[in-house]
């Protein structure tokens, strides 16, 4: 109704506006009818030559354009399908590197349908959300692999100190870790309660930067896998010797189609790893 009412303003006539609606005069006079009744105010006044607003139609139009735009505005959004799809996916922190973050790139700039919705966690947290069905895809680490993983490798893992830091440990021994739950602090604790030794928490970090910005200032030892600390200012320590690695796994509902192609790359990323 507003379409017509702003096609009969602009053309001034009934006939032309028809014709530039594709329509019939007499559909557009009762399209413009049922406009006036909705509002209770004339809006266009017939007995003018050429036809024109009232001063009610007036008042009106300029809102009825804006109206128009906006909803052409809408039509145009909705026919885009830019991130329509959703493909959830969890990791912990340290895989979400800058080799994985390109690869989500090349993926999006080849599906602008598909919005990447990716959850950092702990494993375990990980694991029990993939469960329920929470994610599409997840990359956890874990002892043993579940027979359905996609994919696993080996994880190498060390304890590691301050690069510039050379002293015997004291006892109890301060750890940095992650919060409760994670692998490595639990790795930690069972290691040094095996050797007979005390400890204490020195700093708790929720991210691989604060952890490893807390090692790298001397607050502690950790153990943390061997591909995550080229870049800072940490080595291996002596504390103790190698720990077992563990395995990093990746798990997904379904191999195919887009999903299966994501899947493919994340793959290849962490193989390289």
């Amino acid at each position: 109704m507003l379409r017509t009412f702003v096609a009969i303003a602009d053309a001034a006539s009934f006939t032309t506006a028809a014709d530039r609606l594709h329509s019939t005069q007499s559909t557009v006079s009762q399209q413009l009818g049922r406009l006036e009744a909705a509002v209770g105010q004339s809006l266009i006044d017939r007995s003018a030559r050429p036809i024109s607003p009232t001063a009610s139609g007036e008042r009106l139009l300029g809102y009825a354009r804006r109206l128009l735009a906006l909803q052409n505005e809408a039509e145009t959004l909705l026919a885009d399908p830019s991130g329509t799809i959703t493909i959830r996916i969890g990791v912990p922190d340290d895989v979400v590197t800058m080799a994985m973050s390109r690869q989500f790139a090349r993926f999006a700039e080849r599906h602008r349908e598909i919005r990447l919705d990716v959850t950092t966690g702990l494993s375990r947290d990980l694991t029990r959300r993939f469960r329920a069905g929470e994610f599409d895809i997840a990359i956890v680490k874990e002892a043993v692999a579940d027979g359905d993983a996609r994919a696993s490798f080996s994880e190498p893992l060390a304890w590691f100190e301050a690069r510039d830091v050379f002293r015997d440990w004291p006892d109890p021994i301060p750890l940095v870790t992650f919060p409760p739950g994670g692998l490595y602090r639990d790795l930690m604790i069972d290691r040094i309660e095996r050797e007979r030794r005390n400890w204490y928490i020195a700093f708790t970090g929720n991210s691989l930067a604060s952890v490893l910005s807390a090692i790298e200032a001397g607050l502690g030892v950790s153990v943390l896998p061997i591909s995550t600390t080229g870049a800072h200012a940490v080595r291996t320590s002596a504390i103790f010797s190698a720990e077992a690695p563990l395995l990093l796994s990746i798990y997904a509902w379904e191999a195919a189609g887009a999903t299966g192609e994501l899947l493919a790359a994340m793959i290849d990323v962490i193989s390289r790893r």
